[in-house]
């Protein structure tokens, strides 16, 4: 089967569960540890991935595996809970296949979260950050073979990624909560192993404020489909070369967790007053 094929396979199972999806519907993808803003959504129908044809099913134990539909602040969502990571085996292609069934399916915004360890010392433990752009250092990409003409350009444009309007609408929020947001630039690496210290050093020079294995091969999809793309980073641990202290899994996803209701807070009010594109 076609890549093209498996995508609208994929999409038709979902439609015909869940019905024609509305011209306003907003994509999310939840990071690890931030299950909870799934708890946000006035969950309409949960499809299990594993029931959805030629879906990849993910392997890490904090991601649940589903596609939630329900509202937001009367918005509908289409939220993927839980994703997939070059580091699990997948390819780029299969890394993003939600991400391009949620476009299939007519999604023109995306919102992805991470758990991210800040690079910057002078960010926040705990807080969020908005993602002005991304350095993608793992060697692949999802547009890597053949292009699918009926998603977008061979050579799409990057210069803006993560969308302007959006960005601004949410420093906005969040300064009127009284939420600290950081801003910075986010890095995707392979992983599944830690940065070592030299790593680290090197990583901020190069100009990264954070760093994580997911995100930016879902960016990339999505803006290749001319989605309009918004990115948030909990900062769930510091990595200072010069003070490197190690970062298990359980102790990110606990601090991602706490986090939560601060990323869940900003969310909702962006989508209270988020406006689609014009066509």
């Amino acid at each position: 089967m076609q890549y093209l094929d498996k995508i609208q396979y994929s999409a038709a199972y979902i439609q015909e569960k869940l019905g024609k999806t509305q011209a306003n519907t907003v994509g999310m993808v939840t990071g690890t540890g931030l299950g909870g803003l799934v708890d946000a959504i006035e969950t309409t129908a949960t499809l299990s991935y594993s029931d959805i044809p030629q879906f990849p099913v993910s392997t890490v134990k904090s991601h649940a595996g589903e596609l939630v539909s329900g509202t937001i602040e009367g918005v509908p969502v289409l939220a993927l809970h839980g994703r997939f990571h070059l580091y699990e085996g997948f390819d780029a292609r299969e890394v993003t296949h939600g991400i391009r069934v949620l476009g299939e399916l007519g999604v023109k915004t995306l919102i992805l979260t991470n758990a991210a360890g800040a690079l910057n010392p002078s960010f926040a433990t705990g807080a969020p950050m908005l993602i002005e752009d991304h350095i993608n250092l793992t060697g692949t990409t999802p547009l890597r073979g053949d292009n699918v003409d009926h998603w977008g350009d061979r050579f799409p444009d990057m210069c803006a990624v993560y969308d302007p309007t959006l960005r601004t609408l949410a420093e906005g929020k969040a300064l009127e909560a009284g939420i600290r947001l950081e801003r910075g630039v986010y890095m995707q690496v392979m992983g599944p192993n830690m940065e070592t210290p030299a790593e680290t050093r090197m990583y901020r020079g190069m100009g990264a404020d954070a760093i994580g294995m997911s995100t930016c091969m879902e960016a990339i999809a999505a803006r290749h489909m001319s989605m309009r793309v918004m990115g948030l980073s909990c900062l769930t641990n510091k990595n200072l070369p010069d003070c490197m202290e190690e970062a298990p899994l359980e102790q990110v996803i606990a601090r991602a967790e706490q986090s939560a209701e601060a990323i869940t807070k900003l969310i909702r009010s962006v989508l209270k007053e988020i406006r689609e594109p014009a066509e």
